[in-house]
């Protein structure tokens, strides 16, 4: 067997529907799925039960450990020659394990990670969180796209590893909040090889509103000072920007309310900004109300990824 798909899942059953009915479509069918239910207390059996006919699945229940440590079992039992990890708010389209097939036999690699897109039949919102994540002009940028001067880093909602970087890294090593970014750096600094295959994109759903959102992309923002204990040369300038502009964002509005016909000037500079995320989206989307979602959502995105940052970099501080 090729692929091994691994699937960690924690209270969602619903998007395990989709997701499993999304594997049925594919093209290539040299794989198998493997379910770990991460201690839920709203367990999905009964979905993977469905689609036993259709799929070559596995479902497994434990105790809650966190999705990192969650792969990892799914890791030990799996019997591919190639282990790929999807999130659960992930559909895949049918070309993907075709698509990966054919690279591999061309450019044998260890690992790969593969880019995220909006579903055509994903909400307006959900575009627009989807264009915040993969735009050039906030922090997701980065995501599904190969920096030439660094090797790339895959990410765990759409990422495979060859059973031989399991074996000699051991898996993930620490259970969440940032478990893929070092699990990323120590595949490559064992001296595997790492690869972003632009055509095996998946449609990742993330989140349904912008409260979720903020608390996902919340959390990302202390994960980047957790990796810092790992490794400290992996936090830079640029991942302090959205810290940076939520203090300034911060003192901008006490300015203004202090004395805003001195300081009203200042309010330039983020209205030209948004605007250039309205008039990126727009482009991108030929949308308008999703370029006018993708203000929010972007303010969203660097608010709650800066906060978080913020957060965990002031409890860094106080323990180191």
């Amino acid at each position: 067997m090729l692929f091994s798909v691994i699937i960690p899942v924690y209270n969602r059953p619903e998007e395990v529907d989709e997701l499993l009915e999304s594997l049925t479509r594919q093209s290539f069918t040299d794989f198998e799925v493997l379910i770990v239910e991460d201690g839920s207390t709203r367990p999905c059996r009964e979905i993977v039960d469905k689609y036993r006919e259709e799929l070559k699945v596995r479902y497994f229940y434990k105790e809650n450990s966190g999705q990192g440590f969650s792969r990892n079992y799914g890791f030990e039992r799996a019997e591919g020659e190639y282990f790929v990890v999807f999130d659960s708010d992930c559909l895949i389209p049918p070309h993907y394990f075709k698509t990966v097939a054919r690279y591999l036999e061309k450019h044998p690699v260890d690992a790969w990670g593969g880019p995220d897109r909006a579903h055509p039949e994903f909400s307006p919102l959900q575009k627009a969180i989807s264009y915040t994540m993969s735009s050039p002009l906030t922090t997701g940028g980065i995501r599904g796209h190969r920096n030439g001067r660094k090797p790339f880093h895959p990410r765990s909602f759409n990422m495979g590893i060859s059973r031989e970087v399991f074996q000699e890294t051991g898996g993930y090593r620490i259970p969440r909040m940032g478990e893929d970014i070092e699990f990323s750096i120590r595949i490559l600094k064992s001296g595997f090889k790492a690869v972003l295959i632009r055509d095996a994109y998946v449609y990742h759903k993330r989140r349904a509103n912008l409260l979720q959102f903020f608390r996902q992309v919340h959390f990302f923002g202390r994960a980047r000072i957790n990796i810092r204990n790992y490794y400290p040369d992996e936090v830079n300038f640029i991942h302090s920007l959205p810290a940076l502009f939520t203090v300034g964002m911060a003192v901008l509005g006490i300015l203004l309310i202090a004395d805003p016909g001195h300081f009203l000037f200042l309010a330039l500079f983020p209205a030209l900004y948004f605007l250039a995320i309205f008039l990126h989206a727009y482009g991108r989307e030929k949308n308008l109300p999703i370029a006018g979602l993708s203000i929010l959502s972007a303010g969203v995105q660097l608010f709650a990824y800066g906060s978080g940052f913020i957060r965990e970099w002031a409890g860094f501080r106080r323990t180191s």
